[in-house]
């Protein structure tokens, strides 16, 4: 039994198609749909699903340890989800919805 506090319970943890797995606890992910991005409260399957199987995968240009997931959600809509992969191990960064994919290399599908 862990005596750890709730805010640190992981709420998901999925293998990306990058190798390695995004992990968010759930008071992160309370922030984010609480504070960054109230639209996403309710959607943790689809970032779950943008992070396992998602239509592209972009390397931030400003951090080559960030990684955008694209997933399409309907015409010029996206689903986003923002790792950071820190030796080895991935954590959400935010996830949003968005009319336009941001620039950054391409990385898969190759």
């Amino acid at each position: 039994m862990s005596d750890s506090p709730s805010s640190e319970v992981i709420q998901f943890e999925v293998e990306t198609p990058l190798g390695f797995r995004v992990r968010v606890t759930r008071g992160y992910w309370n922030l984010i749909v609480a504070i960054k991005h109230p639209v996403m409260a309710g959607r943790e399957r689809d970032v779950q699903d943008t992070l396992k199987t998602p239509d592209e995968i972009r390397q931030s240009k400003r951090d080559p340890d960030v990684y955008l997931f694209y997933k399409t959600e309907r015409i010029r809509r996206w689903v986003c989800a923002v790792s950071k992969r820190l030796n080895g191990d991935g954590f959400l960064i935010t996830a949003y919805l968005t009319d336009a994919i941001k620039e950054g290399e391409l990385v898969w599908p190759k």
